[in-house]
């Protein structure tokens, strides 16, 4: 087994008697029960932005919740550097085999250079219940699994470090190895799981990783919040959320007025949307999740799939409905005091897969 030379590493949750945030689903834990003997599993969830998104990349704020659906990452004992996913097993023999291929191993390729562990000889595999591309942090979910499951192996014991720097590792590796544009709701979401306020300020202009201020963190339900009534409606379109993000960063860089205005505002619907959330007051929380889709909209951050969807549940009761990620495609998200009556109406109007979100660990080592 090769010795990983990488900083401290992760807080996994699950190790004494914290509580789970929920089972692993039968094809997780099908997937888990044949791995071979001597593998570590790692897994972290995705997320959904229920008000403040994307002010997350403008040092804005977020409320977000984690998702029962996660992403897992094995790692076993091998002679070579295979790297197995859905597409397939690739090799890597050697440095130039870890340059980025545009396929699912990529996120495997990144995370080893970045922390360049060029000597590792070992059989990285991934599965996940979330749906691809689908604006719900499925990618950097399974950076944040990779990163969990690599630092377990090199140590062989649970590690113990901030959360906070390894969320920031992983932003490192999605926007300079994949080189996606992104903020850091998702990479923050993915480690620590739950339903959290998330505040980002002085995070407006990326930075590296040690010279970045570490976000706030605060989990709404230490407090009694409850979890709002949501769904999750998956539009059927896949898209790279960088590829949305990229253009309305480009002017807010330039200091386009309606942009930079709009990002501002979007942060204070999330400042109102904690107190909206902890009273539990759902008309509000709503109006917030519209008006904030609304500045999204106007900025061209939407698409037509999106907003019939969003249009459906509105039709059909919701309180407000918004985009859960970046938009042109991927996920809505819904509000509603009965959820399950916005099923049927989306499905007809054809959400491709429909998801309950609710407050669960963040990063983990799978038993």
């Amino acid at each position: 087994m090769s010795e990983l030379h990488i900083p401290p590493g992760l807080p996994f949750l699950g190790e004494s008697d914290t509580e789970r945030g929920g089972a692993e689903s039968p094809g997780a834990a099908a997937w888990l029960a044949q791995l071979p003997p001597g593998a570590i599993a790692c897994s972290a969830p995705g997320r959904a932005g229920i008000v403040g998104n994307p002010s997350d990349m403008y040092g804005g704020s977020v409320i977000a919740c984690s998702t029962r659906e996660r992403a897992y990452v094995a790692i076993s004992p091998s002679d070579r550097l295979l790297l197995e996913t859905d597409q397939g097993v690739a090799e890597a023999r050697a440095r130039g085999d870890l340059h980025l291929r545009g396929d699912h191993a990529d996120i495997f390729r990144a995370v080893i250079t970045h922390l360049r562990l060029f000597e590792l000889r070992a059989h990285l595999r991934s599965w996940s219940d979330l749906p691809f591309r689908a604006g719900l942090a499925g990618s950097t979910a399974l950076v944040v699994a990779t990163l969990a499951a690599l630092a377990e192996w090199g140590e062989h014991r649970p590690l113990r470090s901030s959360r906070h720097y390894w969320a920031e590792v992983a932003r490192a590796i999605e926007l300079t190895d994949l080189g996606v544009t992104c903020g850091y709701q998702d990479q923050y979401m993915a480690t620590f799981g739950g339903l959290n306020y998330l505040d980002f300020r002085d995070k407006e202009f990326y930075r590296e990783v040690f010279a970045e201020p570490y976000a706030t963190v605060e989990p709404l339900a230490a407090y009694g919040a409850p979890m709002p009534p949501v769904i999750l409606a998956h539009t059927g379109v896949q898209r790279v959320s960088g590829q949305v993000h990229r253009p309305i960063r480009e002017r807010w860089l330039e200091g386009e007025r309606e942009v930079v205005d709009g990002q501002i505002a979007i942060a204070r619907l999330a400042r109102e949307g904690k107190k909206a959330l902890l009273a539990g007051d759902w008309p509000r929380l709503g109006g917030l999740m519209n008006e904030n889709h609304a500045i999204q909209r106007a900025l061209g951050g939407s698409g037509p799939e999106n907003e019939r969807l969003i249009e459906v549940a509105l039709q059909a009761g919701a309180l407000g409905a918004k985009l859960a990620g970046a938009g042109q495609g991927g996920t809505i998200i819904a509000l509603h005091p009965e959820p399950g009556q916005l099923i049927d109406p989306l499905r007809q109007v054809g959400a491709l897969r429909l998801l309950a979100p609710q407050p669960a660990d963040g990063v983990r080592r799978e038993r």
